[in-house]
């Protein structure tokens, strides 16, 4: 299945969950909590004030080699947008992606999908846990705090 498939899909556009290709072409849903949308919304919302020149949505389709991937959040700078305008899926990642636990997500899914990110070209992953706190990676490992936008909260509330 290509992602254009699962877009055109009028009876997968009615599912309240957030689908994903997995590396086979399969479908893979997540149930999204109030919880995790309350939070997608607070960060995007954050990102949107806290860094300039770019923008700052959620639900983000990318590319990536084990198929496409839908991030949470992402933060995409004027110079991604010249590159990619809105092609759907991105063939590259934002400069930010951002992905917020739930019960249905694994340490391990997060894991696997911040290093599908790197390989795409994010500068930085962050994942947000269920409490708001917020852990923040580069391509080298762990950091502090977000270098792209660095007066982000370490703990962002829903």
């Amino acid at each position: 299945m290509e992602w254009k498939d699962v877009i055109d899909n009028p009876v997968l556009a009615e599912l309240p969950f957030k689908i994903e290709l997995n590396e086979w072409g399969k479908i893979e849903m997540s149930p999204a909590s109030n919880l995790h949308g309350m939070l997608q919304t607070a960060i995007a919302f954050n990102l949107k004030l806290l860094c300039n020149e770019g923008k700052a949505f959620v639900e983000c389709s990318i590319e990536t080699t084990k198929n496409v991937k839908v991030a949470d959040v992402v933060w995409a700078s004027a110079s991604f947008y010249s590159r990619n305008g809105n092609e759907t899926p991105f063939k590259e990642a934002p400069e930010i992606v951002v992905e917020v636990a739930s019960p249905s997500n694994t340490v391990e899914e997060l894991i696997n999908k911040k290093s599908l990110y790197f390989e795409k070209g994010a500068k930085e992953v962050w994942l947000c846990a269920e409490d708001g706190s917020m852990s923040f990676y580069n391509a080298a490992g762990k950091i502090t705090q977000s270098l792209q936008c660095p007066s982000f909260p370490k703990v962002v509330q829903a």
